[in-house]
């Protein structure tokens, strides 16, 4: 293979590479949009699992909610606040800044987290005092994580190959005719479990 056959061949891999993952990206971000509405909007739901079409268990899908973290709103506050009460933890830049020192900030900050409120105590005198300027809040959003199961993964790429997932998955990444997951019959419409209306229909 010449090195302009060997350039070649790598870039329709790369592209054809860079189109599928944009495809999967896009539509993995709207689902996870979905998904994570579906989550907020369930009460008491704090745990799904996923599973294929016939059923085989192969994640779960977990609520996350970020722990509170003490964070400064009012700078000016908090700055009067440490002048008043650890001047030297006070320091100048460029002399027309004035800042608490990062390692101090950092250091009742986290003190302020753990203690869930903003307070600080003086480990000598063992008064507790109210940082002003500071709110002990959620400084991300809510979100959830996908756990795969011990093979989960390996089902899903079994499960792609076989064809059981056109409907689930962009159908339109395949020339496969889109299925139904139990009968394997291509009249549509399909559900979202990938079942034809007559497979998906109550049995008598």
């Amino acid at each position: 293979m010449t090195d302009l056959e060997k350039l070649s061949q790598l870039a329709s891999e790369e592209a054809v590479l860079k189109a599928l993952s944009d495809a999967v990206g896009d539509r993995l971000k709207a689902v996870r949009g979905d998904m994570q509405a579906a989550l907020d909007g369930a009460r008491g739901v704090k745990q799904v699992a996923a599973t294929l079409p016939d059923g085989t268990e192969v994640a779960k899908i977990s609520l996350t909610d970020p722990k509170p973290e003490a964070v400064v709103t009012d700078p000016e506050a908090f700055l009067a606040w440490v002048r008043e009460n650890a001047a030297t933890e006070v320091v100048r830049r460029v002399e027309v800044v004035t800042e608490v020192r990062p390692a101090y900030r950092a250091a009742l900050l986290a003190q302020m987290t753990a203690a869930g409120r903003p307070e600080v105590c003086d480990t000598e005198t063992g008064v507790v005092d109210t940082v002003p300027g500071v709110d002990v809040k959620a400084t991300r959003a809510r979100g959830h994580s996908v756990r795969f199961a011990k093979a989960g993964k390996e089902a899903v790429a079994a499960a792609w190959q076989a064809g059981l997932l056109t409907t689930v998955v962009l159908p339109e990444l395949t020339a496969e005719p889109i299925r139904c997951s139990r009968c394997q019959g291509e009249d549509g419409p399909f559900t979202d479990a990938g079942l034809c209306e007559a497979c998906a229909r109550p049995i008598p």
